[in-house]
């Protein structure tokens, strides 16, 4: 899945993108999260002039940051888009995706949309499969979290007692979701068969949450 292109979205909301958090934010839209070091050189502007754009960004609950480790030296503060930035991007293929799978519910019910899930999880689980070749079992979280970022999904993983906790920052599909929770069927299936062990959500943002949390026990 490759990254929403400015155009794609400047007929709609020209006036915020023509902006420089505006520009931020369609930046953090396609690199997933970065720094305002990376923001600053990327854009053509100091850190400090960034980080004033983020400040605003953050109270409007636009962006959130958190701590992360690059390397050896101390951690790094990264920013990403929340779910509300994400409604920015919001394309019209969700509506007509939400209106088709509505009509397949209208005319074969429930039964029908899972019918059609089942089939796109178990597709989609294989060509994970392929893909996360890692004999352990933070291999594979690491190859899965890699995976769903390159398709536009802004995830991180974090090891707690007997496994791991994947973190989804946004989903592609949380308007669909609402009225199709068959969707999320696809993220578990591909837990079961690429990581295994056992696995909870804890946390969705079709309901309101601030992420889409899993909790995966494989006795790490």
């Amino acid at each position: 899945m490759h990254a929403e292109q400015p155009s794609s979205t400047l007929p709609l909301h020209a006036s915020f993108f023509r902006t420089t958090r505006g520009k931020i934010v369609e930046e953090l839209h396609s690199r997933q999260s970065a720094s305002a070091v990376d923001l600053a050189r990327d854009l053509g502007l100091t850190p400090n002039a960034i980080r004033q754009q983020l400040l605003v960004l953050e109270r409007d609950g636009l962006v959130s940051e958190r701590s992360v480790r690059r390397g050896p030296t101390k951690p790094t503060l990264e920013f990403s888009l929340t779910a509300r930035a994400e409604q920015l991007f919001t394309q019209p293929y969700d509506r007509m995706l939400s209106a088709v799978l509505s009509e397949v519910r209208n005319q074969e019910g429930a039964q029908g949309v899972a019918r059609i899930f089942e089939a796109i999880a178990k597709r989609t689980a294989r060509s994970a499969r392929e893909r996360i070749t890692s004999p352990t079992s933070e291999g594979k979280m690491a190859g899965l979290t890699a995976l769903l970022r390159k398709k536009g999904v802004n995830a991180e993983y974090n090891l707690i007692e007997g496994g791991f906790e994947l973190h989804e920052h946004n989903c592609p599909y949380a308007n669909v979701v609402k009225e199709h929770p068959e969707v999320c069927s696809v993220i578990h299936r591909v837990l079961d068969e690429t990581v295994g062990g056992t696995h909870a959500q804890t946390e969705s943002l079709a309901t309101g949450g601030n992420e889409c949390r899993f909790e995966v026990k494989v006795n790490v």
